[in-house]
């Protein structure tokens, strides 16, 4: 039985070294393009906040609609551009005391 259980532990880790490159070359940074995700096709919430789940993008190409892509790809693609990244609640916060 332990032979059995080793055994199943070494083929494990094998799998699992072998799957993490199972993609050589596969992109390590990825930036949101918004503009070419399709109907139903988008990767997470709007940029504007009228949803805020994947695959609620009600038609093809709107500018509020992105799915991620490798980095540096998103502006060679015909009307993609690079989402903007909306400053943390905390700022937000923070600059509203800081005015009052």
């Amino acid at each position: 039985m332990k032979k059995i259980i080793v055994s199943s532990a070494v083929i494990s880790s094998c799998m699992a070294i072998g799957m993490a490159n199972a993609v050589p070359g596969s992109p390590t940074h990825w930036e949101k393009c918004a503009g070419i995700a399709k109907a139903g096709m988008n990767d997470c919430g709007s940029l504007d906040g009228s949803h805020g789940c994947a695959g609620q993008a009600k038609a093809d190409n709107l500018d509020i609609e992105w799915v991620y892509v490798p980095q540096g790809t998103c502006e060679k693609i015909t009307g993609g551009h690079v989402a903007k990244v909306k400053p943390a609640k905390a700022s937000v916060t923070k600059q509203h005391k800081s005015a009052s």
